[in-house]
């Protein structure tokens, strides 16, 4: 395959479909996203079988457990695609919407509207259900897609891709307003990244080695997704019971996934108490224990390993947990800020100024006050999927759904007015 001319093709393909997309009414998108649904749940079986392929070549291959857990889609996983689709079709269509209006002493009224970016690049490793989620954001948007996934999800990927091609169809919408690259050459990365005629922004999902390489090569904007080093930080006030259903939760109900906490951090005051329950339950669910001095002392040196500096910038995405006794309050957050990759970050507490605070000076895309950091994704907070977490400070921050996926032009309303 010329992989530089398949690209262009694909390229071209998908800034024609973009026009399309940005005129495409609401009832037309809500169509494409409920046939998309549909074929996804018609063929389940299909798709675990693909999937199952894949896992097959990955376990071959010696992929780690963290990226099978990340690859793996069974009937429940296609069904909350399904649902991720419908949950996007319910939601307000973003385009179009214009606000901020005031009249000018020319006469003149200024305001914003809404607008599709154009054209979306999306590169993302494993987990297949970004193929339909992003789909489906980016057709609610009215923007065309180009994406690409990792090798190791090729066939899952393309048997997803069938169904949002069915839905395209069915809808009367282009079959380039998605398109999922079919080679598995990495040259077709480089290709993607630097279209600017026909990409407008680029969403890197995956490990650091690639957010680095499209990073430092992209002619395009990026919006990264970057690693998550998340913590729970269990507060002097902290009703240790909640504190130790969030630890758990935020540990334990799934290691692979961004938004699981990496670091346990404990208000030395209660860390007599609180850390000897939760090492219990990690210990039980097989979790590894890596201390600093004081939390080895109280749980014991046999159970906990010593923490190297290494550990605390870590995300594992595996059953490990780092565990850190510290002063107060102020601790913690400087503790979050300089080892945490600003993703997402908790506080349990009872005190409210205490959370006010932490909520204020925490420098994360999500800060939470007593619940668990697996909340952070997209069909937790409503945007019925997302395209990925964002770590940037520019304007899509934490989970990006629709309104991270469009942006706003000025628009101005006159009567013939002129400038003197």
């Amino acid at each position: 395959m010329d992989v530089k001319a398949y690209m262009y093709d694909l390229g071209r393909a998908a800034r024609a479909a973009s026009y399309a997309l940005a005129k495409a009414d609401t009832n037309t998108k809500n169509r494409a996203l409920h046939a998309m649904a549909d074929a996804l749940v018609r063929d389940t079986a299909v798709l675990v079988a693909a999937n199952e392929a894949d896992l097959a070549a990955a376990r071959e291959a010696g992929l780690a457990p963290a990226m099978l857990d990340r690859l793996t889609l069974d009937a429940k996983g296609v069904a909350q695609m399904a649902e991720g689709l419908r949950q996007i079709a319910a939601l307000p269509d973003p385009v179009g919407e214009m606000s901020d209006f005031a009249y000018r002493p020319s006469g003149i009224q200024l305001g914003k509207m809404r607008v599709p970016l154009g054209v979306v690049g999306i590169i993302y490793e494993a987990r297949p259900n970004v193929t339909a989620d992003a789909a489906g954001l980016c057709l609610k948007s009215g923007n065309a897609t180009i994406l690409r996934g990792g090798s190791e999800a090729i066939r899952s990927n393309q048997a997803i891709a069938a169904c949002v091609k069915e839905g395209l169809v069915a809808a009367g919408l282009p079959e380039s307003a998605v398109q999922v690259i079919e080679t598995t050459d990495r040259a077709a990365v480089g290709e993607l990244i630097t279209m600017s005629q026909f990409v407008d922004v680029i969403v890197p999902r995956g490990g650091k080695g690639l957010i680095a390489r499209v990073s430092q090569e992209a002619r395009i904007p990026v919006i990264k997704h970057l690693d998550g080093n998340c913590h729970v930080y269990v507060d002097f006030d902290a009703d240790l019971v909640k504190a130790g259903r969030i630890a758990d939760n935020a540990k334990t109900q799934r290691y692979g996934t961004c938004n699981t906490m990496e670091t346990l951090l404990v208000h030395k005051f209660v860390a007599p108490q609180f850390l000897p329950v939760i090492a219990a339950i990690y210990i039980t669910k097989g979790v590894e224990l890596r201390g600093c001095d004081a939390s080895r002392a109280i749980i014991g040196n046999d159970r906990v390993t010593l923490a190297t500096e290494e550990d605390w910038f870590t995300e594992y995405a595996a059953p490990i947990v780092a565990i850190k006794v510290v002063d107060d309050v102020d601790a913690a957050m400087a503790h979050i800020n300089h080892y945490g990759s600003h993703h997402t970050d908790a506080i349990v507490t009872e005190n409210y100024t205490t959370a006010r605070r932490f909520l204020r000076e925490v420098d994360s895309a999500s800060v939470m006050v007593n619940a668990s950091t697996r909340f952070a994704d997209g069909f937790e907070y409503g945007l019925g999927a997302e395209i990925g977490i964002s770590t940037d400070k520019i304007h899509a921050r934490g989970p990006v759904g629709l309104e991270g996926l469009t942006s706003q032009k000025w628009i101005v309303l006159g009567d013939g007015q002129v400038r003197g």
